[in-house]
């Protein structure tokens, strides 16, 4: 990654683990462009940024099936809050059906952050998991939370029979509920999270089918239709446009 690419992340606190799945601030010290490609990752984001020659905005992206190209523009400061699924209802209280591989304005007084919080991600982390308690206003619904939890901890893996078995709720029940606040199928949603899951595995070059993948062949497909690219291309990623991929620490 270039030195002029800066990039730092926080996990949340217990409180909010079944909310949130990470704090991360993305900066572009350079006064060029970078062109980058952003991959399907599952998370739900919220980003408050603002480049060279743009003003603050904050901005909630809904689920991504897709890659998509982007401009990191010069002098871009992002932070953001990447929420899993139980946000939408309990924190954001908004469905992004309507938002699939796309992005909403939000206001630029969101969760009471401004130009001048960010300015350090512990500071940001602190000020911004105070207001998201404040707003967890009601308890999760114990099948909501038994089926986050067994969709998380498998990063994907389950089936959707074992979630809706584990969660005591029938998967036409489970499949209604993404539709009407994801935008998209649990069976869609479980194949994006093991996308996700392959990351570090390509990372480290293993180019072979991990996370309950059914064969190579099945393996390779879904890393080209989410990527573009085979699970080698993605390895060696050139000019490191897959700005998730270039983050992550080899091992």
């Amino acid at each position: 990654m270039s030195v002029h690419i800066q990039y730092s992340y926080q996990l949340p606190e217990p409180a909010l683990a079944d909310f949130v799945e990470s704090f991360w601030v993305l900066e572009n010290l350079s006064d060029e462009a970078k062109e980058i490609v952003v991959l399907p990752d599952g998370s739900f984001d919220v980003f408050f940024g603002y480049a060279a020659n743009e003003p603050f905005h904050v901005t909630l992206s809904g689920i991504a099936t897709e890659s998509s190209q982007a401009m990191l523009a010069p002098r871009t400061v992002m932070y953001a809050i990447s929420f899993k699924f139980l946000a939408l209802e309990y924190i954001l209280k908004t469905s992004v059906a309507d938002t699939v591989n796309a992005v909403r304005y939000l206001p630029d007084n969101f969760l009471g952050i401004h130009k001048d919080d960010l300015n350090g991600l512990d500071a940001f982390v602190k000020k911004v998991s105070h207001a998201l308690q404040a707003d967890v206003q009601v308890s999760v619904d114990s099948r909501k939370h038994k089926l986050s939890q067994s969709i998380y901890k498998s990063k994907g893996s389950v089936s959707i029979q074992d979630a809706a078995d584990t969660c005591g709720w029938s998967s036409r029940q489970i499949n209604r509920y993404f539709q009407q606040w994801v935008g998209i199928s649990l069976k869609n949603y479980l194949i994006i999270l093991r996308f996700r899951a392959s990351f570090e595995q390509i990372k480290a070059g293993k180019l072979f089918p991990e996370q309950h993948y059914a064969d190579q062949a099945h393996f390779i497909r879904d890393v080209k239709k989410f990527a573009g690219v085979i699970p080698k291309a993605l390895n060696q990623n050139k000019n490191d446009r897959f700005i998730q991929f270039s983050l992550l620490k080899k091992k």
